[in-house]
């Protein structure tokens, strides 16, 4: 009988063949040959699968953003049974950081999206449609923590949601720009958060135990995304499902939001 093939396996192995030429001269210069070359399959075989560039780029920044939700949704699921909204953010936000060599490449890769996003309505469609889902989600868990008087109510908006995202954001790109190291990034998420919920409350909140364990950069050699699902990118341009009232369905929620 002839052998089955996983379709799906398939088209994310090239995706990530495609990570690894992107994570280390970009996106304009990956040729369709030169990711078929990557991948170790001819390029009729690679077409089979992609029938243009375009179609590829767009699955692979579909593919990485579904490996960033896993990852934060198993930062959030590793919390206590019932981890407060500055937990989640903080899982949520650090996250989004490049703290070890793996999301170091994914964020790298993310970069490289950007770029051509700017000027691809494809790309830029696809960045662009988690945004307001992950903002929404930050602002939830921003009202549900005023709710429970662990935030001033003023505070709980869209905008300071929108302005922890843009943090995150910047941090990631300075820690790739080597202006600052990954403990100095988890450093100021934390120094921000304090400040955001209260100096008074600081000490209330998860320290460089449980969801930011790995605040410190892996050691040994770079690592390059594989099929296990460890290369990921910022998850500010994924997309999710609303959060629901349990604490559990929130957990879901925002890594799927992520």
């Amino acid at each position: 009988m002839p052998k089955k093939v996983d379709h799906e396996a398939r088209r994310q192995e090239i995706s990530e063949a495609l990570w690894r030429i992107a994570s280390t001269r970009g996106l304009d210069g990956a040729s369709l040959r030169d990711v078929a070359a990557e991948a170790g399959i001819s390029l009729g075989r690679l077409q089979h699968y992609f029938r243009t560039k375009d179609e590829m780029l767009v699955f692979a920044l579909q593919h990485i953003n579904r490996l960033a939700a896993d990852r934060i949704r198993a930062r959030i699921e590793s919390l206590t049974e019932e981890p407060t909204p500055r937990q989640v953010l903080r899982a949520c936000l650090s996250g989004m950081l490049p703290l070890d060599d793996k999301s170091r490449i994914g964020l790298l890769v993310g970069a490289a999206y950007f770029a051509r996003a700017i000027h691809d309505e494809a790309l830029r469609a696809e960045a662009e449609s988690g945004i307001p889902q992950l903002r929404a989600f930050f602002a939830d868990q921003l009202r549900l923590a005023a709710d429970r008087g662990e935030l001033p109510p003023e505070r709980a908006t869209e905008d300071e949601a929108m302005l922890l995202i843009s943090m995150a954001d910047g941090l990631a790109t300075y820690v790739l720009l080597g202006v600052h190291d990954p403990s100095t990034a988890l450093r100021l998420l934390d120094l921000h958060l304090a400040n955001l919920f209260g100096a008074e409350r600081a000490a209330e909140g998860p320290t460089s135990s449980g969801c930011g364990a790995d605040a410190a950069p892996a050691s040994g050699g770079g690592g390059v995304p594989s099929s296990s699902g460890e290369g990921e990118v910022s998850p500010s341009s994924g997309g999710g499902e609303a959060p629901s009232s349990s604490a559990g369905d929130r957990s879901v929620s925002a890594a799927e939001r992520a």
